[in-house]
């Protein structure tokens, strides 16, 4: 699904607007600088920079971890600010599914208990959740290894468990913090095919990556410095830039 057939769907998922945030570490540090950023339904958007530049601040704020000090962030049309910590959770619970770098997995459960924790939040799918994470992990090509934990899996198996984890309440959001970063790049490689399979879905996908080659990956690439949006770079069909 191209960036431009869902910018003219005129459907946004996200919507952040002069988003600011400062941390007072002694000093105050500009974490995010005046930052507006849209997040079409159905677009891959990868997020660029170098250490300190916003990333993870603007992925906690995308998702719903933070709110912002000035400017409005809005997901699925809900205002995160206006939200009660409650609300949010369960907004975060529902709207968006989270992949991290270091898996985030419960060591003493089972990959099919990792996968049903999210659904917690979330009475609305009708299947159980042992079956809804069966269908999952099948998916993500893990259907051997359901009842297997996470020191009995490889990193690449970790991380189809997460992805298969953040996929358990039907999110509207994927939000990725550097999903290949502790993998070898086959590997890498295995799960980037996935992200493209998950989009070609319809599912909107925010990753976070300090690898050119995986930010290739998505339509369009957003460059952060110092807290400030620098440029977005929007990519050819393909997946390469020019």
């Amino acid at each position: 699904m191209s960036s431009q057939q869902t910018v003219q769907d005129g459907a946004s998922v996200v919507a952040a607007e002069d988003v600011r945030r400062t941390y007072y570490m002694g000093e105050p540090v500009h974490a995010l600088d005046g930052v507006s950023l849209t997040l079409p339904k159905g677009s891959y958007t990868a997020v660029m920079g170098p250490s300190g530049s916003g990333k993870s601040t603007l992925m906690n704020l995308l998702g719903c971890l933070d709110t912002p000090d000035s400017g409005t962030v809005e997901i699925a049309g809900q205002s995160v600010s206006e939200l009660s910590g409650s609300a949010r959770a369960r907004l975060r619970g529902t709207e968006i599914g989270f992949i991290f770098q270091t898996f985030n997995l419960m060591p003493r459960l089972t990959a099919a208990e990792n996968v049903t924790l999210p659904m917690v939040f979330n009475d609305d799918i009708e299947m159980g959740r042992r079956e809804r994470a069966e269908q999952l992990l099948t998916r993500v090509g893990l259907g051997d290894r359901i009842d297997h934990t996470p020191n009995e899996l490889s990193g690449g198996q970790r991380q189809r468990v997460a992805i298969a984890r953040a996929l358990v309440n039907e999110p509207t959001l994927v939000l990725a913090d550097e999903p290949t970063g502790n993998l070898d790049t086959d590997t890498g490689d295995e799960i980037l095919e996935l992200f493209d399979e998950l989009n070609d879905r319809g599912r909107t996908i925010l990753m976070v990556t300090h690898e050119r080659r995986v930010a290739e990956r998505a339509d369009r690439i957003v460059h952060l410095l110092d807290g400030a949006l620098e440029e977005i770079e929007q990519l050819p069909p393909g997946g390469e830039s020019e």
